[in-house]
């Protein structure tokens, strides 16, 4: 009988992309994920005979072996099951044949050749069929980034676009972010960041065959999204100058980000801040099938020596002293959690892992974070793998403030040792709201279950080798300081103070607040107050200073009173950074030597509203109407309307403003054409030289065409 071959193969890609949640991927290759079954049809120069039976090979990587579970070589069989890779018939017809294949749920991820051998005999050779790309499988129950429901699974790796919460805890602000894992070439970008790692580059095969591992594949991701160490996606620049690169305001997703270290020969993109490496490390994980969300966690701890402590320096007005402050806390910070078992801990350390990807400390000699088990930070078990002392500090740190005298001798400031770690948030599962998941952190702050838990958890650190290393504690001086010498109380002192918000604070707009002292005591009380004002970017470090002052006033017995304060535009518009914060503080020095420190975080507000004119249907213009104010006292021009949306517009849309007048209210419309249906995010952001980006974002729910 005359040899047989394969002439034609239908990969079903719309039956295949249905049954497997990848039908949104546009790339040529059909995309699957592991442990379930897909179709192909084979059409064949004729039938089989009962003696031939098809044998296939999958492989992926270079080397690849089945030693390393990079390669595979099954035939079909009737029977079900098997743990490594299977094949069933589906049907048999003439000279067609349609095949199941199955793929272990814990098989290498990645692209894949598929070949095939028509023949017992071995002087057959494998015919190639194609390439296919495997995924992580959350819908499968074996599978390690099994999510069992369906809701989470929509949000965290279906949905394309999502929230970042910024700004300070008292004024936290939702800025829309396009993940934009379905957009073109973004898979494939994807899989080439995990080609430039390190471990790649100095041995492949192996690199290839941990991909089966989401805590492996997720470490390596952490690394890759910073450029740090390696020719990773964007790098990091926290000083306010962002020449010859893009200001990390300026994103308004991962899309662009991707696109441009790929196609600039992996250069790292210039530049980002914490919510740009956790919305790039977001899009990567989602798009290789891991549940991820973005994580927002407000006063956020940068413990540089792992002490668990933040230990802040001040002068006698209460502003940082930054060759003293190594550590510092963050108004806020940004990282990712991610959905998956954890094999090396055990089933108590399952469900979400943080991962942070934004270069703050090295892990293992590399710029990356996790992943770290929420349940174990939460319990203090932070002797656990990966990186749990940082990150347990950086939401249950304890805050101490210093006062530095000029014969270089300290002392304990009262101030509050309760504000790290506070309203830590994430985006709601179907919605837009702002959820706080603060207590899958921590036990409530100041409770005798969260003092316990702190306790065990210094004891961890320094008994024990916590992460694979053991930590001095160093500080100003090169002063070595024993635990108990940093818990050392404050002195309470007998007032009270707290800065109140007379006016909304308005960009472009004179600031008018009141520090409010009160008196506790039956006993007059004189106060010097040193008032300082500077401009920060949101790790809070000072940019220039705009309030300095002193009052002396006396409270009588139980007396409260109000200090005013006034803070012209034209004192902080030239030092304004694109945070639009303004940190505020008040060494307050009471009789009897006693010192309280009060301090506000104040986020200037703006304004732009985004309207739908109608109802949004796919292939089908719809007009929008974006409302900006000029929040400032002067003319401008040289104003543009930034705006972006995956399924919603291909690419970015620019659209030039007219000349706008002192606070001038001003509508523009447009058109945009959408080519997905359901809830598509559109941004919009007012670019200006003259004021920093007015950013606003809406949900359009698009219906398909009738």
């Amino acid at each position: 009988m005359a040899g047989i071959r394969v002439t034609k193969v239908d990969w079903q890609r719309l039956r295949n992309g249905a049954a497997h949640h990848t039908q949104e991927y546009p790339c040529p290759e059909l995309v699957v994920r592991r442990g379930q079954s897909f179709s192909l049809t084979l059409e064949l120069s004729r039938d089989l005979d009962c003696e031939e039976t098809p044998i296939f090979t999958v492989e992926t990587g270079p080397r690849a072996s089945e030693a390393l579970h990079t390669k595979a070589v099954f035939q079909t069989s009737e029977l079900d099951g098997g743990e490594g890779w299977t094949a069933a018939k589906e049907a048999q017809m003439e000279n067609t044949l349609t095949v199941s294949l199955t793929s272990p749920p814990n098989a290498v991820i990645g692209r894949y050749l598929l070949s095939i051998r028509l023949s017992s005999h071995r002087k057959h050779s494998n015919r190639r069929l194609g390439e296919f790309i495997l995924l992580f499988n959350p819908w499968c129950a074996e599978d390690d980034v099994f999510l069992a429901s369906e809701e989470e699974r929509q949000e965290y790796v279906l949905n394309d676009s999502g929230i970042i919460f910024r700004g300070v805890e008292k004024h936290i602000r939702a800025q829309g972010w396009n993940y934009g894992q379905f957009e073109e070439d973004i898979l494939n970008i994807c899989l080439s960041i995990l080609d430039r790692s390190p471990g790649h580059q100095d041995n492949p095969a192996t690199d290839v065959s941990c991909r089966h591992d989401p805590i492996y594949v997720t470490r390596v991701i952490s690394a890759m999204v910073n450029s740090n160490n390696d020719k990773g996606v964007v790098q990091g620049q926290w000083q306010g100058r962002y020449g010859g690169g893009t200001s990390p305001l300026h994103w308004r997703g991962s899309v662009a980000i991707l696109k441009k270290w790929f196609k600039g020969r992996h250069k790292p993109v210039k530049y980002g801040q914490c919510w740009v490496f956790a919305g790039v490390m977001c899009t990567v994980l989602r798009c290789l099938g891991i549940a991820t969300r973005v994580v927002s966690n407000f006063n956020s701890a940068h413990d540089t020596d792992q002490n668990l402590s933040v230990d802040k320096y001040v002068d006698f007005f209460g502003r940082t002293l930054e060759d003293l402050t190594e550590d510092s806390m963050w108004n806020f910070h940004v990282w990712n959690e991610s959905w998956f078992a954890r094999q090396d801990l055990g089933p108590s350390y399952n469900g979400w892992q943080v991962l942070d990807a934004t270069p703050q400390e090295e892990s293992e000699g590399v710029f990356r974070c996790g992943p770290a088990s929420v349940t174990a930070i939460r319990e203090g078990d932070i002797h656990l793998a990966h990186d749990g002392p940082f990150v347990f500090a950086e939401v249950n740190a304890d805050y101490i403030t210093w006062l530095w005298h000029e014969d270089e001798s300290r002392e304990r400031v009262y101030s509050d040792t309760k504000k790290i770690g506070r309203c830590i948030s994430t985006k709601a599962v179907g919605s837009d709201s702002r959820v706080d998941i603060t207590g899958l952190y921590k036990y409530p702050e100041g409770s005798r279950k969260e003092r316990q838990v702190y306790s065990k958890a210094v004891k961890r650190l320094f008994s024990v080798e916590a992460s694979g290393r053991r930590t001095q504690i160093r500080r100003a001086g090169g002063r070595c300081l024993w635990r108990d010498d940093l818990l050392e109380p404050a002195t309470k002192p007998s007032i009270t103070g707290k800065f109140k918000v007379l006016e909304p604070p308005i960009l472009g707009h004179d600031l008018r607040l009141a520090l409010c002292l009160a008196n506790l005591t039956s006993r007059a009380r004189w106060v010097r107050v040193n008032l300082s004002g500077a401009t920060i970017l949101y790790t809070r470090k000072p940019v220039a200073e705009i309030l300095h002052e002193s009052h002396t006033v006396r409270l009588g017995p139980k007396e409260e009173k109000r200090i005013p304060i006034a803070i012209s535009y034209s004192k902080y518009k030239e030092d304004l950074t694109e945070d639009k914060k303004i940190l505020l503080a008040a060494m307050c020095l009471v009789t009897k030597g006693e010192k309280l420190l009060v301090e506000k975080d104040i986020t200037l507000e703006d304004f732009i509203t985004i309207k739908v004119l109608g109802p949004a249907v796919v292939g089908v213009a719809v007009t929008v109407e974006v409302t900006v104010v000029n929040p400032i006292l002067e003319r401008v021009k040289d104003c543009a309307l930034m705006v972006e949306g995956s399924g919603l517009l291909q690419g970015q849309l620019s659209i030039d403003m007219p000349t706008l007048e002192p606070q001038e209210r001003t509508s523009v419309q447009f058109d945009i054409t959408p080519s997905k249906s359901g809830p598509r995010q559109l941004q919009v952001d007012l670019v200006s030289p003259h004021f920093p980006d007015i950013k606003g974002f809406v949900i359009i729910r698009v219906a398909t065409a009738k």
